[in-house]
């Protein structure tokens, strides 16, 4: 009923996860943990696996261990899929005898790809391709292995829903600081489009608020992300560039009358820096 990616990044240490399905919010049947590792249950998934193998590899189980163990707790293991990438990056797959055919998986150097009720058995080997030939970041290179799974013929009965999860290679205090990326799609007629799409926009939001408001923004985006532009714009006015900054603003300014009454609020507070004279010399563009 879906089809799916484990891996680590050879280059960075990052885990990831990439699934999709005919099936709404199939994103949570995956997980990963920063440091530690990633889960795919599939195929009639028992949920138990996902935050319960991890616990077992954040304990030292390796990932054939940790999925054993598993496995032996399920009565019905033979019909399901699950897989499991620790923080060594060693992969262990298991493909139940019961599964719905075309179903399979293969693992590789750092990753595993499994699929089940597929119009065919291409789809496994399809995206391992695709993943070990791409190039980008690893959340790019797991999208790009779904899509190959997808032109392979994909789900029998076709799309509904997507997820795209990248964890840190180290653990954090603090679990929800690990996450790199988390996209997901729960019901679109095109979940793999719009997956590629919040990737993009992920990406943006995320240098934007890395960079601490201040972005390089070019009109296009400006025009369409008028969130950034706005506050790109009030940081380069409160540092003298009013020019570009009234510019930035005024995307956003009007678009829709709430950030006018957005500006009023934060300069009673002082919020940001922005002052009464900052907001007259803002709102003069836009008059």
């Amino acid at each position: 009923m879906t089809y799916s990616i484990i891996a680590k990044c050879s280059d960075t240490g990052q885990f990831g996860v990439g699934i999709q399905s005919h099936f709404y919010a199939a994103g949570g049947a995956c997980w990963a943990l920063a440091g530690v590792g990633a889960v795919v249950t599939q195929a009639m998934a028992l949920i138990d696996h996902g935050p319960l193998g991890l616990k077992l590899m954040s304990e030292g189980l390796s990932a054939s261990e940790a999925l054993e163990e598993r496995l032996k707790k399920d009565p019905e293991s033979e019909i399901r899929q699950v897989a499991m990438i620790d923080s060594s990056g060693s992969v262990a797959a298991h493909t139940g005898s019961v599964t719905i055919e075309s179903s399979g998986h293969i693992i590789g150097d750092g990753f595993s790809c499994q699929a089940n009720l597929m119009w065919n058995d291409t789809v496994p080997q399809e995206m391992a391709d695709s993943f070990q030939n791409s190039n980008g970041n690893l959340a790019e290179r797991l999208h790009s292995a779904l899509l190959a799974g997808q032109n392979a013929g994909g789900d029998l009965r076709g799309m509904q829903s997507g997820r795209i999860l990248v964890v840190n290679s180290e653990k954090m205090e603090k679990e929800w600081e690990g996450v790199l990326v988390d996209v997901n799609v729960d019901d679109h007629p095109h979940p793999l489009q719009e997956l590629e799409r919040l990737l993009e926009v992920s990406s943006i939001y995320s240098d934007f608020q890395k960079n601490g408001y201040q972005f390089e923004l070019g009109m296009s985006q400006a025009m369409e992300y008028p969130e950034i532009a706005f506050w790109t714009g009030i940081n380069l006015a409160n540092k003298g560039d009013l020019e570009r900054g009234r510019q930035l603003t005024s995307i956003a300014l009007k678009g829709h009358s709430g950030w006018k009454e957005l500006l009023i609020r934060c300069s009673e507070k002082k919020f940001f820096g922005i002052t009464e004279e900052l907001v007259e010399n803002l709102l003069s563009s836009d008059k």
